[in-house]
């Protein structure tokens, strides 16, 4: 008799098991102080390999991982496209393969969009929960895709801001996003008006050259980079890149991903898992920018999460 088929769970499926973001932060936390463990903390995870799709402007990224206190073997395959012509196909999917780790046996397919969205946000709310002044009133979010709005949901979960802005390139996206959020939203005709004395900025941008800018930003806040996720591409300038201290999910990763740490020349401070381990200090009072470029071990954890939980239900 051969092994059971595997199961596909998807994106709906994957959004009932995860509802909120806050679910995986137990697991991430763990996942990212074992992986700046090195050997010891037994995450496995070679940096993502990128094809270019070049007459399509996409790309191609693989990203396995094993985590040996999960016991958890995942391999996510997502394609990222620059520039869409037809905007309903979105700028990035995904879909995560989840192994038996004793037998190699695929169990699972499941949708990696939902998972990519959530556990992205998952992690930025952990670097802002670290680096974040100690009374941060006002949020700003540069762009209004996906990762807008899965960071806004798990920022209005955790954190009390007085006030939310938010700008895009094309405003319509904006002013949708402020009328499908739960909260007030002020929409910013420009970056600069969204910024300006805001203590906590997330940039989730599919920019090429730098949106955000040193000169804009309040001493003292925090930033969370997440877009930007080529070495040749940009969202924030090379003044503010070295004018804070820079945290990163890989240290290994940044060097070879980053075009924000690569071409600014900025030195990483430490690891976030670093500083979860309590091997380096947060610096909550110094201006500090997260690069988050997203790590397998991520999708590893928010996967097993959705599976474990769809297994218990079937």
């Amino acid at each position: 008799m051969g092994s059971a088929p595997p199961a596909f769970i998807g994106a709906e499926e994957v959004e009932k098991h995860l509802h909120r973001a806050s679910l995986l932060l137990p697991a991430l936390e763990t996942a990212l102080a074992n992986f700046s463990s090195g050997p010891a903390g037994g995450v496995v995870q070679p940096v993502r390999t990128v094809v270019p799709v070049r007459p399509h402007g996409g790309f191609l990224g693989v990203m396995p991982a094993y985590s040996a206190a999960e016991d958890a073997l995942t391999t996510k395959l997502v394609t990222f496209y620059e520039h869409q012509e037809d905007s309903s196909v979105p700028s990035h999917q995904a879909t995560v393969l989840l192994f038996d780790p004793r037998n190699g046996s695929l169990k699972a397919v499941l949708d990696g969009s939902v998972i990519t969205a959530k556990r992205t946000a998952a992690v930025s709310a952990i670097a802002t929960k670290l680096l974040m002044p100690p009374l941060a009133e006002v949020l700003c979010i540069l762009g209004a895709g996906v990762q807008a709005y899965s960071h806004y949901d798990i920022f209005m979960e955790l954190f009390t801001f007085k006030e939310v802005r938010i700008w895009n390139r094309t405003k319509e996206r904006a002013v949708k996003f402020a009328d499908a959020v739960n909260g007030p939203v002020r929409v910013c005709s420009s970056a600069q008006e969204a910024v300006t004395g805001a203590d906590v900025i997330v940039t989730v941008t599919m920019a090429t050259t730098p949106i955000l800018f040193g000169d804009w930003v309040k001493p003292g806040a925090h930033i969370n980079a997440v877009g930007a996720s080529r070495p040749d591409w940009r969202e924030l300038d090379d003044e503010l890149m070295k004018s804070s201290v820079l945290f990163v999910d890989s240290r290994e990763a940044a060097l070879t991903e980053s075009g924000d740490v690569i071409l600014s020349g900025a030195e990483i401070f430490a690891e976030l898992g670093e500083v979860l381990k309590g091997t380096k200090p947060a610096l909550p009072e110094k201006t500090t920018v997260f690069k988050s470029l997203g790590m397998a071990v991520e999708d590893t954890v928010a996967a097993k999460f959705v599976y474990d939980s769809w297994s218990a239900g079937n």
